[in-house]
């Protein structure tokens, strides 16, 4: 971080919806806040497996509740998450490892695409539902919407099956565990030389107090 920047690392994946409404605000806050926003694309799949969690809207009653939430964040954050009830489903049946591969191969090569590359994906996941009929967004329109040359897109998929790229998502996964995560999006403020996590996007409130934002 820079001197006297607070150095803010958001762990994510594109499978959560949770994690894109974290995702925004924390883009926002990184120009009035004094901190320096590190993005670390990791994949949720591992970090459920590794802490032995489950996707909480497999609970009925919180798959009825987080549809009410997601909505009212939606709003109230202008985060054009579209949500029903199937999509937890579709989503929960559909792997984000090659997107999150795709995305760390983009971290590795050009991470000031990072942040528009990663838009992309939500918006594909969660914003454009009706085109998706549960299978993954196209890496390459997705990739165009958010700028990249035809050739860095070929670039980057002939990366995602390189045991550097494998590595480097694994990585930062278990960094995430390390920190204690156990779902997404976890925010890691380093603050007075201690890691702090914040689970949740509904905490970024706390995390802006307990750094002096």
């Amino acid at each position: 971080a820079e001197m006297g920047r607070t150095l803010v690392e958001l762990f994510y994946d594109v499978v959560s919806p949770y994690s894109w409404l974290g995702f925004e605000v924390l883009c926002r806050y990184q120009h009035i806040w004094n901190i320096d926003l590190r993005l670390r694309p990791a994949f949720l799949g591992g970090i459920m497996q590794a802490t032995g969690n489950k996707p909480p809207a497999m609970l009925p009653k919180r798959g009825e509740y987080m549809l009410k939430d997601i909505k009212r964040m939606a709003k109230y954050y202008q985060v054009p998450v579209k949500i029903s009830e199937g999509d937890f489903q579709r989503i929960f049946g559909t792997s984000t490892l090659g997107a999150m591969r795709f995305i760390t191969a983009m971290d590795m090569t050009q991470p000031g695409y990072l942040e528009p590359l990663s838009r992309e994906f939500w918006i594909r996941f969660w914003s454009q539902v009706s085109i998706l009929c549960s299978r993954l967004p196209d890496p390459f329109s997705v990739a165009r919407q958010a700028g990249l040359s035809s050739e860095l897109t070929q670039k980057l998929l002939e990366m995602i099956s390189s045991p550097a790229v494998k590595n480097r998502l694994r990585e930062t996964t278990e960094e995430a565990i390390k920190y204690g995560a156990f779902g997404m999006p976890a925010v890691v403020a380093h603050f007075h030389g201690e890691p702090h996590l914040f689970f949740g996007s509904d905490r970024l409130e706390l995390l802006g107090s307990v750094i002096g934002e």
